[in-house]
């Protein structure tokens, strides 16, 4: 049902689709260009995605969204960071919860990570809630540590440790 998979090229009209939901990418990074074109999406699947463990999330064959980890450099070496999002129209089905899960475990077992971390903008709670049920827990909250859409919002950092 819920399946990681490499990008492929007929998944750039569903990335438009997708990253030009303003509610889909209200909680996302700004590294994620808004309006999301055509060209950013064939950039991403050729290149873009190449660094880290970055897969399509696919769901009853429909491409669903991304997901993601990152590992650190230099002293942050044994770190990773994660992150995901789903299109609006898979929300609510428990894909998010079981990509992380699937995620989480599939990089702790392929690099020698120690800790995955995961940003988290405070009014997104539904996202603190995917990491919870995958037993990451509350780091730290960065007061006013991130502006988007034209306000401050708080910054939760969530972690877990490879056991």
């Amino acid at each position: 049902m819920i399946q990681l998979r490499e990008f492929e090229e007929q998944d750039a009209d569903a990335l438009v689709k997708h990253l030009n939901n303003e509610v889909v990418i209200r909680y996302l990074t700004g590294r994620i260009p808004f309006p999301y074109t055509q060209k950013d999406a064939e950039w991403w699947i050729q290149t873009g995605h190449k660094e880290g463990i970055v897969r399509a999330i696919q769901y009853e064959e429909k491409f669903a969204g991304v997901i993601g980890v990152h590992p650190g450099s230099y002293h942050h070496a044994k770190n990773a960071e994660i992150g995901y999002w789903l299109g609006e129209e898979f929300w609510g089905k428990g894909i998010a919860t079981k990509s992380v899960g699937i995620m989480t475990a599939r990089a702790f077992q392929t690099k020698n990570i120690v800790r995955i971390y995961a940003p988290v903008f405070a009014p997104n709670k539904l996202s603190m809630r995917v990491l919870e049920k995958n037993g990451y827990t509350l780091d730290a909250v960065f007061r006013k540590n991130v502006f988007k859409n034209g306000e401050l919002l708080d910054e939760h950092v969530y972690s877990k440790y490879n056991s």
